[in-house]
C-alpha cells in the first residue's frame, strides 16, 4: 500500500491499524509505504528506511515521522512561534 493514510483522519488510521493487525495475526503480510507515525507504530513491524543513501532497518523512535510529531506535540508553542513568525 502506498501511503494509505493520505485520505484518512487519525481516527481512521487507528481503525486501519486494527484491521492490518487482525490480518497479520492470520498470516497476511503487507508492504506499506507511509509517513504516518500511527501506522509505523504497528507492533513487531519491520521498518525499512531508504534515507542516508542505503536501505536499512530502523526502530519506530528513529523514524523522522515519529521524531517530528513528538517534537511538535511536546513543543507546539515554540514550533508555531518559529514557523509562523515573519
Amino acid at each position: 500500500m502506498d501511503e494509505p493514510e493520505a485520505a484518512l483522519s487519525p481516527q481512521r488510521q487507528l481503525s486501519l491499524l486494527i484491521h492490518i493487525k487482525q490480518m497479520v495475526d492470520v498470516g497476511s503480510q503487507f508492504i506499506i509505504i507511509t509517513h504516518s507515525p500511527i501506522l509505523l507504530g504497528l507492533p513487531n513491524a519491520d521498518i525499512i528506511s531508504f534515507d542516508e543513501g542505503h536501505i536499512h532497518r530502523i526502530s519506530y523512535e528513529e523514524t523522522e515521522s515519529f521524531q517530528v510529531t513528538e517534537m511538535f506535540i511536546n513543543n507546539r508553542d515554540y514550533f508555531l512561534k518559529i514557523l509562523l513568525s515573519e
